[in-house]
């Protein structure tokens, strides 16, 4: 897609309404339109993969969905989170049991938050992909704690069962990367993917939902 004046219609296809604030914090308001994309069926469809290389199906997999659905040229952006423990991956845990044994299993320890981008060109018929990691290192929790936080439902459908940019991030003891990649969309790496599609990142800004 070429730079000019016209609008252009960016499309962020997913429902987490932190990528979103993130995008809108960064001056840029996408039109939201959500995959609905069956992640349990991708994720059981490639045991072997890594949590990586998962982050990264899942998010090319949001974007065309989405991308087929247009009816006119628009920048589809797919993203997809999946944090990683000692080797293993850990999605969202949807349930508070599932969520609180999580968290026991990451007291103290540093996994890898990985969030996989994909950016599809509708009117170019042309995409850029890449995934971003960034390293986390958990804190701890009193049972107290525990409870309150889980009672607040923000762990279960969040990857990993843990925010940075929410309640959770008081649990947080550092990380090492870029924040918004835990967060769920990596801006610095949004913003290269973009510019090898020949999209200015600033032409963005301001720009209203389609």
């Amino acid at each position: 897609m070429s730079e000019s004046a016209d609008p252009i219609r960016f499309v962020l296809a997913s429902r987490s309404p932190a990528r979103l604030a993130t995008l809108r914090a960064a001056g840029v308001e996408p039109e939201v339109i959500v995959s609905d994309v069956d992640e349990e069926a991708i994720e059981a469809a490639l045991p072997d993969a890594t949590p990586a290389e998962l982050a990264q199906v899942l998010a090319r997999a949001k974007a065309e969905a989405v991308a087929k659905a247009m009816s006119g040229p628009a920048i589809v952006v797919g993203c997809d989170s999946v944090f990683e423990l000692d080797g293993r991956p850990y999605g969202k845990p949807g349930t508070a049991d599932v969520a609180r044994e999580r968290w026991q299993q990451m007291f103290g320890k540093t996994g890898v938050l990985h969030t996989g981008h994909c950016v599809i060109d509708t009117g170019a018929n042309q995409r850029a992909e890449a995934t971003a990691s960034t390293q986390v290192s958990m804190g701890t929790m009193t049972p107290e704690e525990m409870d309150d936080y889980l009672a607040t439902e923000e762990p279960l459908e969040v990857a990993g069962g843990f925010t940075l940019d929410g309640l959770g991030g008081a649990f947080i003891e550092s990380i090492q990367g870029d924040p918004s990649t835990v967060v769920g969309i990596s801006l610095p790496t949004l913003r290269r993917l973009l510019a090898d599609l020949g999209v200015r990142w600033t032409a963005l800004w301001n720009t209203e939902p389609a």
